[in-house]
């Protein structure tokens, strides 16, 4: 289209985005603190890379002596992520709302 002057108008619509994050379940997040917290998995899967390794290495380096503690530390974490409604057990580690 053209204008008076003899320019061309262009026209630009911007299209709506998805969202840029994929918000993580709050469900998986506590079974798998419930079933593998021993591993850390549940922090590996919210983005808390640091805490994970913390409980993968305690229980791999003392060949397995200290699994019960982490295996309550994850299972107590487990059941926060899935009963608590405060920012820490509800966010991942970049503050996205878990679903």
């Amino acid at each position: 289209m053209t204008n008076p002057n003899g320019y061309q108008q262009n026209y630009y619509y911007i299209q709506p985005q998805q969202p840029l994050v994929n918000p993580k379940s709050r469900v998986a997040a506590g079974l798998f603190g419930i079933l593998l917290g021993t591993f850390g998995i549940h922090n590996f899967y919210l983005g808390r890379i640091g805490l994970g390794l913390v409980q993968l290495l305690l229980t791999v380096l003392s060949f397995g002596l200290l699994s019960p503690v982490t295996y309550i530390w994850g299972l107590i974490e487990g059941i926060l992520y899935l009963a608590s409604t405060q920012p820490r057990w509800s966010t991942d580690s970049r503050g996205i709302p878990l679903i």
